[in-house]
C-alpha cells in the first residue's frame, strides 16, 4: 500500500508526524478516510478520533478537540486545537473533567455556561473513548 506523509500540529508542538498509509478524522458532517494520491482537500475537523495506519503496524489513536485538515497529494496534516497520543492520555484527569462537567450540566445554575459545560463533557468523553483504544 502506498504512503505519505502526514502531521498533527498544535499551537504547542508537532504531535504526529511520519509516513502513513491510511486515515480516518472526525470532519464535521462525519468521518473521512484518507488514503494516499487523495484529491487535495480542506475540511473542518470536529472534535474526535483521529486513527492512523503506518504500514503493516496497528493503527494508533489520537484524541482532537478540532481543528482543520489539508490533504495534498503528497500528504495531509491536521492543525488542531488541541492533540494527544491515545496511550497518553491522562485517564483519571479524563474522568475528573467529565465529572466536573457533568456537575455543572446538572445543576441547571443561571450563571452556568451550558456551551462551555456541554463542549467540556464532549472533549473529555472523547479522550476517555480514544484512551480505551491503548
Amino acid at each position: 500500500m502506498n504512503a505519505f506523509s502526514f502531521q498533527i500540529i498544535t499551537p504547542e508542538k508537532i504531535v504526529y508526524k511520519g509516513e502513513i498509509t491510511s486515515l480516518v478524522v472526525p470532519g464535521q458532517e462525519g468521518y473521512l478516510g484518507i488514503l494516499a494520491k487523495h484529491a487535495p482537500m480542506l475540511a473542518t475537523l470536529a472534535a474526535g478520533e483521529v486513527q492512523i495506519k503506518e504500514g503493516s503496524r496497528e493503527a494508533a489513536s489520537f484524541a482532537i478537540t478540532g481543528g482543520l485538515l489539508e490533504v495534498e497529494r503528497n500528504g495531509a496534516t491536521i492543525l488542531a486545537d488541541a492533540a494527544e497520543r491515545s496511550e497518553e492520555i491522562d485517564i483519571e484527569r479524563a474522568k475528573a473533567a467529565r465529572a466536573r462537567a457533568l456537575e455543572r450540566l446538572l445543576k441547571k445554575s443561571t450563571d452556568i455556561d451550558i456551551t462551555r459545560a456541554q463542549a467540556a463533557l464532549m472533549r473529555a468523553t472523547n479522550r476517555l473513548h480514544t484512551a480505551s483504544k491503548k
